[in-house]
């Protein structure tokens, strides 16, 4: 393994929205999740929690799309896929715990945070990444199928998987920081 820069390594990032069925291991993700969860966490409150979907998993959030939309017909065949793109997602959850010191949305950043930081680590160890979100992680359906509890929610997921020899995705563009940064006098 090549030891890089944690700048090269972070600006090389890219999101991978094709992956092969190559994945880590459950025990090859606790070690990066060791090291993710270190992210700044007011009052260690470690609000946020990671749920592995794999096999039939993945085909049971695929019916609480369906169930979600009402679809049928192909749009339910389209939706229920969406899941099977990779063999590996990371559901990001947030846990809220009522705090006079932290708030809901600092605990979500935290979280955020987590995520964030396990996808670099993840596309560092060679992995395809790409966090998806949407409306679906708001659904009924689909809290219930992660067995979400009234103070947690749903973040999204991590799309992890192999990358494709011939992947084409190219880099986004450096930013320029000066738009970005500014100072107070």
């Amino acid at each position: 393994m090549t030891v890089r820069p944690i700048v090269d390594a972070v600006a090389g990032r890219r999101s991978y929205s094709r992956v092969t069925e190559q994945a880590p291991t459950h025990e090859e993700l606790l070690a990066l999740v060791a090291a993710a969860g270190r992210v700044a966490d007011h009052s260690a409150m470690h609000p946020w929690r990671l749920i592995e979907l794999r096999g039939a998993a993945r085909v049971r959030l695929g019916d609480a799309f369906v169930k979600d939309a009402r679809a049928t017909g192909p749009d339910a065949e389209k939706l229920a896929s969406k899941p099977l793109r990779s063999s590996l997602l990371l559901a990001i959850v947030s846990v809220r715990t009522k705090s006079e010191k932290v708030p809901g949305w600092e605990q979500d950043a935290v979280a955020s945070g987590v995520a964030h930081i396990l996808s670099l680590l993840l596309h560092d160890a060679g992995w395809g990444v790409m966090w998806r979100t949407g409306h679906h992680t708001r659904s009924k359906a689909v809290h219930k199928m992660h067995g979400l509890v009234k103070n947690e929610r749903l973040l999204g997921w991590l799309y992890v998987g192999g990358i494709p020899e011939d992947s084409k995705e190219g880099h986004r563009k450096s930013i320029d920081p000066g738009r970005f940064l500014s100072a107070l006098e």
